[in-house]
This record gives C-alpha cells, sequence and structure tokens, in this order.
C-alpha cells in the first residue's frame, strides 16, 4: 500500500533530530545569557571565580583569567587578561571565549558592559553567603557542561556547611570585627560573604549594619564599637604586623583579652569552597576568645 505523500514526510522529520533548544540562564544581576551549547572556552575575570571553576571540574575549558589565579596550582599555567579591577578587553577577545564569568562588586561593570558590546557573552556573579558558593559551582556546572562533578561538590560543601553550622549554633556570640587593610582601615559590611562567616561562628561583625560591601571606617569607630576579638588577613600566610598597632588602645576589649588573630585571605575572602577552611579558624579563633572570657 502506498504511503500518503504528508505522511511519508511526517515520518522522514520525525526521524531527524531535534534542533536542540538555547541554554538559557539568569545571571546574579538579572541579566540573561543564552548559550548554543555548553560553553567550552571560558574566561574568568576573578581568582575565585576560577578557582570554583575547577572545583565544578570544568578547569580545562578555562583558556583566560586574571592576576591572582593562583589555585589549583594548574590556573597558573593559564594566560592573563589583565586584573579583575581593570581587564584587556582586546586580549579577552583574542582567546574567542563563548562564555566569561564575571563579579559583579570585584570587576569594572562598565568594562562588563563593553564586552556585551562586543557580542560576547558574559554572566555575573554575586555569592554573598555561604550558601551562594554551592550555588555557584551548580550554575557553573550547567554552564560548562560538567553537572556531575559541579553537583558532587555543591552537594560536598553544603554538607560540610551544615555541619559546622550545627557545631557553632548554640554558642555565646562574641563581636567582632575584621580587618581587611590597615590604610585605609578597611572592614566587611553586612552583605559581605565574610560577615555571613561570622555569623555561622555565632560572632556578631560590629561593622554589620553598613550596606559597603568592603567599607572605610576610623579607629574611633572600632573604638566604639569595643569589639571583643579583632581578626585580621592581610597579604597572605603570614600575619601582618600591623595587627598589633592595637595593642596601645588598651581599652579595646580584644586587646585586655589577647584576642587578636589572623586568617590567610586565600580561605578567607576568596567565594570558592576554601572558603570553609577560613571559616573553621574563624570559628576555631572565636572559641579561643570565649575561652579566655573567664580570664578577665
Amino acid at each position: 500500500m502506498k504511503i500518503p505523500h504528508f505522511l511519508a514526510l511526517t515520518a522522514a522529520f520525525a526521524l531527524q533530530p531535534a534542533a536542540q533548544a538555547d541554554l538559557v540562564f539568569k545571571d546574579d544581576t538579572g541579566y540573561e545569557v543564552r548559550l548554543k551549547a555548553p560553553a567550552k572556552r571560558i574566561i574568568t575575570l576573578a581568582p575565585h571565580a576560577a578557582e570554583s571553576l575547577y572545583a565544578a571540574g570544568a578547569g580545562d575549558k578555562l583558556v583566560g583569567t586574571v592576576d591572582y589565579s593562583d589555585y589549583p596550582p594548574e590556573a597558573k599555567k593559564v594566560p592573563r587578561v589583565g586584573g579583575y579591577s581593570r581587564v584587556d578587553l582586546e586580549a579577552v577577545a583574542a582567546l574567542k571565549p563563548d562564555l566569561i564569568l564575571a563579579w559583579e562588586s570585584g570587576n569594572n561593570m562598565t568594562q562588563v558592559d563593553k564586552l556585551r558590546a562586543l557580542g560576547l557573552k558574559v554572566y555575573v556573579s554575586q555569592p554573598n553567603k555561604m550558601e551562594n558558593v554551592a550555588d555557584q559551582l551548580e550554575r557553573m556546572g550547567q554552564l560548562a557542561g560538567t553537572e556531575t562533578a559541579a553537583n558532587a561538590a555543591a552537594a560536598s560543601f553544603r554538607k560540610r556547611l551544615e555541619t559546622l553550622r550545627a557545631a557553632n549554633a548554640n554558642k555565646p556570640k562574641i563581636r567582632v570585627f575584621y580587618q581587611i587593610w590597615k590604610s585605609p582601615l578597611m572592614t566587611v559590611g553586612g552583605p559581605q560573604i565574610i560577615s555571613d562567616a561570622i555569623t555561622l561562628c555565632s560572632g556578631e561583625n560590629v561593622f554589620g549594619h553598613l550596606k559597603q560591601m568592603a567599607p572605610t571606617v576610623s579607629v574611633e569607630a572600632v573604638l566604639e564599637a569595643d569589639p571583643e576579638a579583632i581578626v585580621a588577613t592581610g597579604m597572605g600566610e603570614s600575619r601582618p604586623e600591623w595587627l598589633h598597632d592595637w595593642d596601645k588602645w588598651t581599652r579595646l576589649t580584644a586587646v585586655k583579652r589577647n584576642n587578636l588573630f589572623h586568617i590567610n585571605p586565600d580561605i578567607m575572602q576568596r567565594h570558592t569552597p576554601r572558603i570553609l577552611d577560613g571559616a573553621e579558624k574563624l570559628c576555631a579563633h572565636l572559641d579561643v576568645a570565649r575561652s579566655h572570657r573567664s580570664q578577665k
């Protein structure tokens, strides 16, 4: 029996592979990013984005990044396209990325707009809470087509985070001044992820009421806040000398009780799985501060 022409045509179309729909994502600024397929050539405009991309199982897709992208060690070999605050637009374009990962509060958003004007796909993230690190890993897995590895990394992060949260949930509050830098004297405001880490450790950021990510404050404001603990970062693993500049302010509770602490900024100031290493150290420091209460 002869098959009617329109039925034969329908059958032929049914055998054709369906056209793949675009991958559509909304970034943390509400901007819509469309990809024809998972990204294969990715540029990151912040060290933490490069590190998290490796954690999400997509490090082999990283073709360009910025200065200070030094973890994991493989990231050191990736070509540079400038610094996170100033990107070389020509260097970015020359690498022909199909996706750029940017950081809202760290990158120059005017430059991000220029990248988009060149027709490049830019996804902007802003992880302000500890839980957002896991969300970021999952989204990177979706963007790069490495969901299995990314979802596993996110689940591991969440499990460890909840363990740390439970261990510190009912401890007495400690008032904390977190010092990023000496001159200008900089701290973290309420929206910053480090403020969330302080809360996780049953601490209270004495400048948590400030809305800026990294506000500048005065010595007088710190003295008035009278933190029970001062935690400083600096430039690396070594304890910054200026942490002990506070020793002369003998009326500060943190000084009277010898609660001046240091944490490596790489594990505390990057929005990556390693921030849990920093949070564990922060919680341990606050436990020391609690133990000093009995010595007052």
